[in-house]
């Protein structure tokens, strides 16, 4: 949403880039190169360990966007349990109706939950929950140039 709320300022990133990639389109497969991908949301399961690592070996710059990305925030709240615990809790104990644990269609749960660098190098990381969106705007224009972008005036973790 914050990504939304650079409202005009879009078009001007548009001017510049070129979506190639993302949830939202129909393209399902990450492209073979890009130059800049913005990452939200911590490492959780095995999809997301798989993807993150693609989304690396395909990418010159990786950005992660927002405090899950780069510490890992709430979803890592699940760290003190084990991934069984997790799961008996959503899928037995909070069910009247047919428990069971989903095996086909929920991925493999890791361990514990993983800020994105953790997992493969990170560029750029732009703090917030969520970022502002003139934290946003400001690193994809200074990227966008060639430039590493100093993000202490536009962020501070939980802002």
């Amino acid at each position: 949403m914050s990504f939304l709320d650079l409202d005009e300022r879009l078009i001007q990133i548009a001017e510049k880039a070129s979506l190639v990639y993302s949830p939202l389109v129909d393209i399902k497969t990450f492209p073979d190169w890009v130059d800049l991908t913005l990452v939200e949301g911590a490492v959780s399961n095995m999809e997301d360990w798989e993807k993150i690592r693609n989304v690396r070996q395909h990418t010159h710059t990786l950005v992660s966007l927002g405090d899950c990305a780069i510490t890992g925030n709430v979803p890592s709240m699940r760290n003190q349990f084990s991934a069984n615990a997790v799961l008996e809790r959503s899928y037995h104990e909070n069910i009247e109706l047919y428990p069971q644990i989903p095996r086909d269609m929920v991925p493999h749960l890791l361990a514990r939950v993983r800020p994105v660098h953790e997992v493969v190098k990170v560029d750029v990381f732009i703090p917030g929950c969520p970022p502002p969106a003139d934290a946003i705007f400001f690193a994809l224009s200074e990227l966008l140039e060639g430039r590493t972008p100093d993000l202490s005036a536009y962020t501070r973790f939980g802002s």
